[in-house]
């Protein structure tokens, strides 16, 4: 999970983001990307792509990387964004949100994906960066957590929905709920349902 730390650790670059984003498949809710930066040589067990962890041991991990991290800062782009500059460019200002709220200026980006691009960073896009970049995958942690964090508050205001058991994405519940209630005012109107039939 060092691998792509530790060749531009060797090279004398010291401050390193890694940088991902979680929510750009769900129906209802923002988009939210994380940066994390980290020491050089700093390893923190049990770090993954947060898909594959459970919702506890996430908890458990996002409190340590917010301790041990050098610096963390989490970009939020709302449902209406999305639906307006498309899921894709909301993904890269969420990312970019992200950076702007770090403490320590980042010498190089590790990023998630194979597309992002920055003015003022080098960046190296890795896919499925998560599951083979140690900065990335806390990256990943960091963005899941809050964002579920974010849906379990969104289930108390609009409790028809069920956000809190899948977060937005669109289970068979979901669409469902949709179908029976309509939108409610934090869904994505650019994500039809009519396109999920069978989903």
């Amino acid at each position: 999970m060092l691998t792509f730390e530790r060749k531009y650790w060797d090279a004398g670059v010291r401050f390193i983001a890694g940088v991902d984003e979680a929510g750009r498949g769900p129906l209802a809710g923002p988009v939210v990307a994380a940066a994390v930066i980290f020491e050089p040589g700093t390893v923190i067990a049990g770090v993954n792509d947060s898909k594959k962890l459970t919702e506890k041991r996430r908890d458990e991990l996002f409190a340590v990387i917010r301790e041990r991290a050098v610096s963390v800062g989490v970009g939020v782009v709302a449902h209406d964004v999305i639906d307006r500059i498309n899921i894709l460019q909301a993904s890269f200002l969420a990312m970019n949100k992200a950076l702007e709220q770090l403490s320590v200026t980042p010498e190089r980006l590790l990023v998630d994906g194979n597309f992002f691009r920055h003015e003022r960073y080098p960046v190296e896009n890795i896919v499925k960066g998560d599951a083979c970049s140690h900065s990335i995958a806390a990256a990943s942690i960091i963005a899941k957590v809050t964002r579920d964090a974010m849906m379990m508050e969104l289930h108390e205001r609009y409790p028809l929905y069920g956000f809190a058991q899948h977060k937005g994405y669109g289970t068979a519940a979901h669409i469902d709920a949709i179908r029976e209630h309509g939108y409610s005012p934090v869904h994505r109107r650019s994500f039809h349902v009519e396109r999920l039939e069978g989903a």
